[in-house]
């Protein structure tokens, strides 16, 4: 699936890429819509309908990843009820031995997530993943979602990397779109990020279900 030799640069997605998407599915499909609901005395349907438009209409936008924003405008402590169903967030299989084998090689790995720091810093404090990376950025740090070309021009500023040698692993297909039209070379995208949900059919990009599938070679 992918020339190792031909990389040395590796950037890699979080949640539904290295962590299972589960905890933010259920956060915020599931959590938030009953702490809502409780706190506008509604049903939890009803919480459900109010909210489901305003989280797709910030889809792609910073905004969207943005505890801060939601915190205001929900009127609840988001990183507050983050850090209560903590006990959800898990590394995605064999994603630990995939690091590992990445950091012993002469290779780079950032991780390159629209987490918001606050979220990064709860998940990376759960999984212990921070000590296999060269670097962590959030768009947060950069003004722009990845979903945006301009967050890869500032992503190259901060860590200079080969548009033609280097590997970008995300479960989202807009932001390896968005990666393609920056030049991006080697793109693989991640048919399970949801342990919990069947596993997605994708023509546009490769796909790996788990990092086993990548570590010929490497």
């Amino acid at each position: 699936m992918i020339d190792w030799k031909k990389v040395d640069t590796v950037l890699l997605d979080m949640d539904g890429t290295l962590l299972d998407l589960n905890f933010d599915n259920h956060f915020w499909k599931e959590f938030v819509p009953l702490k809502f609901a409780e706190k506008q005395g509604l049903s939890i349907q009803a919480a459900k309908l109010q909210l489901e438009p305003r989280f797709k209409s910030m889809e792609g936008k910073l905004e969207w990843y943005c505890l801060d924003y939601w915190s205001d405008v929900l009127e609840l402590d988001i990183a507050g009820l983050k850090a209560e169903i903590s006990g959800l967030i898990s590394v995605l299989p064999h994603v630990t031995e995939f690091l590992g084998k990445v950091r012993r090689s002469p290779k780079k790995v950032y991780l390159v997530t629209n987490a918001h720091r606050d979220s990064l810093g709860l998940k990376m404090e759960k999984t212990c993943l921070q000590p296999f990376f060269d670097g962590i950025i959030s768009s947060h740090d950069l003004g722009f979602p990845k979903e945006h070309a301009e967050f890869w021009r500032l992503l190259q500023q901060q860590i200079p990397f080969e548009k033609q040698t280097a590997l970008l692993i995300d479960d989202s297909l807009t932001v390896l779109d968005s990666a393609r039209q920056f030049g991006i070379a080697h793109l693989i995208s991640v048919s399970k990020p949801d342990t919990r949900q069947p596993k997605k059919q994708i023509t546009a990009y490769p796909a790996i279900e788990d990092f086993r599938e990548l570590m010929e070679g490497l």
